[in-house]
């Protein structure tokens, strides 16, 4: 028999890392409580529950069910859990974690690609007004390549580039910013650099260097 240990545990709502109000005036405090108490949280339950009906297909405990809907709905609310989880990291309240500019290996790789994060952010922005609809602007790292790599990705249906990770991540659902912009995304992608955590960035990046 097997040494190893094994445990099918159920998706949980992680801490945020700072207080509701830690991103304003950037992010409101009454987006950040629908975003996350609503939203994320709605994720991971629509996840476990999803999990529990997958489970019960494999008992024969259901029947007549659409198995290609199904997977879908898991991947939607798993992905959206897991993104969300990625992007409160991924920023930091201001004056302390948020803003300024990037520092350590990811600096330098953003100075050795594009030139100076003057033009990267310039790349980044344009990457992240392009995206139609609702969904995600991903920064990855290639370290076949060793190059950043931009992408968008429509709803929570990962565009995802295979065995490559997540550095950086902006959340572009309405969710994300229509309390407080309205319908004015563009807005609220300007406001998002006064919040960014490069350190967060940074640490993700050095992880696979």
């Amino acid at each position: 028999m097997s040494s190893f240990k094994i445990e099918l545990k159920k998706y949980e709502l992680p801490p945020l890392p700072y207080k509701l109000n830690a991103l304003e005036p950037y992010i409101s405090e009454q987006i950040m409580d629908v975003h996350y108490n609503g939203h994320h949280k709605g994720y991971v339950n629509g996840a476990n529950a999803t999990i529990e009906k997958v489970e019960k297909i494999i008992k024969g405990e259901v029947t007549g069910y659409d198995l290609q809907g199904v997977v879908r709905n898991l991947t939607f609310n798993i992905n959206g859990h897991k993104l969300h989880t990625i992007f409160w990291n991924n920023m930091g309240p201001v004056g302390s974690k948020g803003g300024g500019t990037p520092g350590g290996a990811l600096a330098d790789l953003i100075n050795k690609q594009y030139g100076s994060f003057e033009k990267f952010k310039t790349i980044w922005a344009e990457t992240m007004k392009s995206l139609p609809g609702a969904g995600w602007t991903v920064l990855y790292y290639d370290k076949e390549s060793g190059r950043l790599v931009p992408i968008t990705v429509e709803n929570h249906f990962m565009n995802h580039i295979v065995e490559l990770p997540v550095i950086l991540i902006v959340d572009e659902f309405e969710h994300a910013y229509y309390l407080q912009y309205k319908n004015n995304r563009n807005a609220y992608l300007d406001a998002w650099w006064n919040v960014v955590n490069w350190e967060e960035a940074d640490r993700r990046l050095q992880k696979y260097l």
